[in-house]
Formats: C-alpha cells, sequence, structure tokens
C-alpha cells in the first residue's frame, strides 16, 4: 500500500546563482517537476525582489498564478496575519484586512508583503492558517505535489547569523538570522525524515542540493522563518 511506502519526488534543482535568488531557483525546480520547461533565467527576471535582496513565497505564488497554476499558501507569519481572521465562523475578507492594515503598520516590507499577498488572492491564490504537521507535509508529498518553503536558514543549518544583503558571510556577534527557500521532496513512511532539495548548493548539511534532515528540525525552521517574513508552504500545481 502506498502509505507503507517512501514518497520521494523527482525534483532537478539547479545552483541558484546568487546568494538572493533560491526563490526563483526552487520555483523553476518546481515548475520542471510539473514538466514547464522555463528557464531558471526568466524566472529570476520576472519574480518581484526585495529592494534589500531575495524574495517572498507571495511573489513567487503570484508568478505562478499568472502562468497559470493553481497555489495555496499555508502562512504562520503572524508579522502580517493575524490568527482571529481564520478560526471564526464567517469567512473574513482578507484582501480588506491586509488593506485596513497597512493604515496602522507604517513598516515598508509589511506593506510590501501585504500589497503581494493582496494581489495573491485577487489572482485566485487560497491562504490558509493550519497547524503545520507531519501529517500535512505528507499527504502533498503522496499527492505526488512538491512543497516550496519559505524557512530560517539559520536555524536549518545550525550556522552562525549571517551579515550582507547580496554578498552573505557568517558572523556570529553582527550576524542576522536568514531567510532560505528549498523544496520538501520526501518523507519516510514513519514521518521522521524528510528529503530536501536545496538551491544552495555549498549548502552546511551536503555537499550538493540533496539531502535529508528530521522532520521536526525542517517543521522548526519553517516556524522561525517568521522573523524573516518566510514561515510558510507554497503548494502549487498545474490546474485541473
Amino acid at each position: 500500500m502506498l502509505l507503507f511506502e517512501k514518497a520521494m519526488l523527482d525534483i532537478n534543482m539547479l545552483p541558484q546563482p546568487n546568494d538572493v535568488t533560491c526563490g526563483p531557483t526552487s520555483l523553476q525546480a518546481v515548475y520542471q517537476f510539473y514538466g514547464d520547461n522555463i528557464s531558471l533565467s526568466q524566472v529570476i527576471s520576472q519574480v518581484k525582489q526585495l529592494k534589500s535582496g531575495g524574495t517572498l513565497a507571495v511573489n513567487l505564488g503570484n508568478h505562478a498564478l499568472k502562468r497559470g497554476y493553481e497555489a495555496t499558501i499555508y502562512t504562520y507569519n503572524l508579522q502580517i496575519f493575524d490568527p482571529s481572521w481564520f478560526n471564526g465562523e464567517e469567512e473574513v475578507d482578507l484582501v480588506n484586512k491586509l488593506a485596513m492594515q497597512c493604515h496602522y503598520k507604517p513598516q515598508r516590507k509589511i506593506r510590501f508583503a501585504s500589497s503581494a499577498y493582496q494581489k495573491f488572492l485577487r489572482l485566485g491564490g487560497k491562504i490558509k492558517f493550519q497547524d503545520l504537521t507531519p501529517d500535512l507535509i505528507k499527504s502533498y508529498l503522496f499527492q505526488n505535489q512538491p512543497i516550496l518553503t519559505g524557512l530560517s536558514a539559520t536555524y536549518l543549518y545550525q550556522s552562525p547569523r549571517e551579515i550582507g544583503d547580496f554578498k552573505i558571510e557568517y558572523d556570529d556577534l553582527r550576524g542576522l538570522p536568514t531567510g532560505h527557500f528549498v523544496v520538501v521532496s520526501g518523507i519516510t513512511p514513519d514521518e521522521n525524515i524528510v528529503s530536501i532539495a536545496d538551491p544552495l548548493k555549498n549548502n552546511p548539511l551536503a555537499n550538493g542540493h540533496y539531502y535529508e534532515v528530521d522532520i521536526h528540525r525542517l517543521i522548526n525552521s519553517i516556524m522561525l522563518g517568521m522573523v524573516t517574513y518566510d514561515a510558510n508552504l507554497l503548494i502549487i500545481r498545474p490546474k485541473q
């Protein structure tokens, strides 16, 4: 039976060209998994970036939606989303909430993210707020759907914090936590180990793009991604 087999998806991950293109590189790998042969350079040029470098998962989702995919984001970012928007009996107008929030929070990154999420919703994307569990991760992998996730590289790698925007250096004293994008591509039947396809080829966990980590480290890394406006799962798939 399928439930007793290891879920392992064939992800062809290219090396990210520089320190700030992990998101588009992960997205291009997911596109290739679905037989969409768009080039990495094209994805990088089309995905909206932050002024400080890098991007947000919602911008990757917007690119997928405009390309004709379905896109769902599971968010754990309490800097942008309030839990009460999801746990009431009546459906909340998230576009309106995000717009109103910007009147009270002038921070540039909050406004940038809120605007991108409004666009995501208008394009037909879905946002969910649900406990992050091994079962949730497994459910998508056993449907042959890779999971693109924004997380804390600092926690995932257990590495020193980093300084620099476009040229990254490790510095345990001056450094700050760093976000990253990877693709979750497999899970063992006991749900203890997950397989990762990482666009950073020379990463601290492996000599290459592919390695395995304990699922609890992955989950903690995703949740701690809130520090860098990550903390999400992005599920994209061709429209049925």
